[in-house]
């Protein structure tokens, strides 16, 4: 049989099985498949295609204001809204998963698409690069512009690039951690540390593309510049095809499509309202969310013979994913921080003295590389030392609680921020020192490296946060929903994005009117990012003060 989620109906799987079966439908033994060895196919996998994806969003706010010429703030804009749905897509990369596809199939599609959108990106550039000499030749303006098509061809690759990453992300993860069984202690702990480790293959992909593509798009082309991320999307469809022998596949049941069962819920709910649940069954659900337990009446079109009758467990996932609500929510604040790390911070740091010896210039946007390092130092000191030592005065396989991560990543979030605004008042008043107000051209002489103490504490709540919500959306899903789960984490992200570009947007109209200077203005040395920062310290307390009530009622209620 080809590569699928098998029916139990359709396979009885002997004793010594996991309740997995291979690419061809065969039943599978724990021994021979899964595991750390399956795990480091797609952990390899994600490298490649983080590589790729960063190599095209770390830098693309200087490809936006350099070669198509955008204001500084329409550019930030434009990332944050790109990034954006890039997170939301794969709310709809993983429905199609779940509900059709599987996640094997909807990986290989997904890498598909993401190599198409960026080879139409290194063409455009190979294209432009070529007639580069004529714009030079002509010397005018007119001539430099971009032309509107290469702009409309450039906007629709980059989009093609955000649908593929929307199939490819949330799938490749929740595969990953399909290849450990939950049931089995040892590979449960495997699993958990599955989740640092992944997060460990991010950052060096990320890292990697920071320290060679960026190099390369700032100081040699464009069109290799995306050249390169377009190699390694095909080295990563590759390998992962390579591993197809090792990796467990889910048996899927007969049951009907989660998503259906669990709007169900809703929909029957609604419709009984007015109806009087039998005492029995109200004592066999629980307490919150009292009003889907009315779902378990049958309504005049629906029997128990049809079966489509919503059972308790039906009941039960629904009431999972609506806990989850608040937890979500609370979280913007941190995601609308992480949507800085590629627009103003960089921005931030071309206007300072980035020389490392006369010869050699760090890119702006290479800064970043600073919360990889953080991340990838900080990764095994948490999984080999921190977990271990807290694991001990807890009891908790991981060391502490999902929520106590998340909480832990989101306080040090709003630590940096502060620190970010103290440095940018530091950075404004070297400006006004040496008269340079007026000079947004000329480098501050203030070294780059005031701004690492920011980035390393970005990249250490990460740590905390990030791979908390990966690990959290992914346990308290239900079984059938693990990729949408993790979808769900991502659109903290996606959403904060669009929430930052909101944000940034009414700040700048705000405080550009009357012809004073925005807060964002083009000129950095006449605007405040230190006000902006001082907002996102006190959101980001606001939001932390929420979550932690939210956190401690989702505990009480489990």
């Amino acid at each position: 049989m080809a590569i699928s989620e098998l029916s139990t109906t359709e396979t009885l799987l002997p004793e010594n099985t996991i309740g997995f079966v291979d690419h061809q439908g065969r039943p599978i033994d724990r021994l021979n498949s899964g595991g750390w060895r399956a795990a480091s196919f797609i952990i390899g996998v994600e490298v490649a295609e983080r590589f790729a994806y960063y190599g095209i969003s770390s830098n693309l706010i200087t490809y936006l204001t350099g070669q198509l010429g955008e204001s500084t703030a329409t550019a930030a804009a434009a990332v944050n809204v790109w990034s954006g749905t890039a997170s939301l897509l794969p709310l709809l990369g993983a429905f199609l998963a779940d509900s059709f596809l599987g996640r094997f199939r909807t990986i290989v599609v997904a890498s598909l698409i993401y190599i198409l959108g960026l080879s139409m990106m290194t063409l455009l550039a190979l294209i432009t690069l070529l007639s580069s000499s004529d714009c030079q030749n002509n010397n005018t303006a007119k001539s430099c512009s971009p032309h509107h098509f290469q702009i409309i061809v450039f906007i629709f690759s980059l989009y093609l690039v955000a649908i593929g990453q929307g199939g490819h992300k949330p799938c490749t993860q929740a595969f990953g951690a399909d290849q450990f069984d939950a049931q089995n202690p040892q590979e449960r702990r495997a699993k958990s540390s599955f989740f640092n480790w992944w997060y460990f293959g991010i950052s060096f992909g990320a890292n990697s593309t920071i320290l060679v593509v960026i190099y390369i798009q700032d100081n040699l082309n464009w069109a290799l510049g995306f050249g390169i991320p377009c190699a390694f999307m095909v080295a990563a469809l590759v390998l992962f095809l390579l591993g197809t022998k090792t990796y467990r596949f889910s048996v899927k049941s007969k049951q009907r499509n989660p998503f259906a069962r669990i709007g169900r819920v809703f929909v029957v709910a609604i419709k009984t309202r007015k109806a009087t649940l039998a005492s029995e069954d109200e004592a066999q659900s629980s307490q919150q969310f009292k009003f889907l337990n009315k779902a378990l009446l049958a309504t005049p079109d629906v029997s128990l013979e049809d079966g489509k009758l919503c059972t308790l467990e039906d009941v039960e996932e629904a009431k999972a994913l609506l806990r989850l609500i608040p937890i979500w929510a609370t979280c913007l604040v941190y995601a609308i921080v992480f949507a800085q790390y590629t627009t103003f911070f960089t921005k931030q740091g071309a206007t300072m003295d980035r020389t490392i010896t006369r010869s050699i210039k760090i890119p702006a946007a290479s800064l970043q590389l600073f919360i990889g390092i953080g991340i990838i130092t900080f990764i095994p000191i948490y999984d080999c030392i921190f977990v271990p030592i807290t694991r001990y005065f807890t009891r908790n396989p991981s060391g502490i609680t999902m929520l106590q991560r998340i909480g832990a990543g989101m306080l040090l979030s709003t630590i940096s921020m502060v620190v970010a605004a103290l440095v940018e008042i530091k950075r404004l008043e070297t400006a006004n020192e040496y008269g340079l107000i007026d000079k947004p051209n000329v480098t501050i002489p203030m070294s780059v490296w005031w701004l690492i103490p920011q980035y390393l504490l970005c990249g250490i709540a990460d740590v905390f946060t990030i791979v908390g919500l990966q690990e959290f959306f992914y346990d308290q899903i239900p079984k059938e929903l693990k990729s949408f789960g993790l979808s769900i984490y991502m659109s903290v992200l996606g959403v904060g994005g669009f929430l930052s570009s909101i944000l940034v947007s009414i700040i700048n109209e705000a405080t550009s009117r009357d012809g004073r200077d925005s807060w964002f203005a083009d000129n950095l040395n006449r605007a405040h990012l230190d006000y902006f920062y001082w907002l996102l310290a006190a959101l980001s307390a606001g939001g932390l003060l929420a979550f932690l009530y939210f956190a401690k009622s989702y505990n009480r209620e489990n």
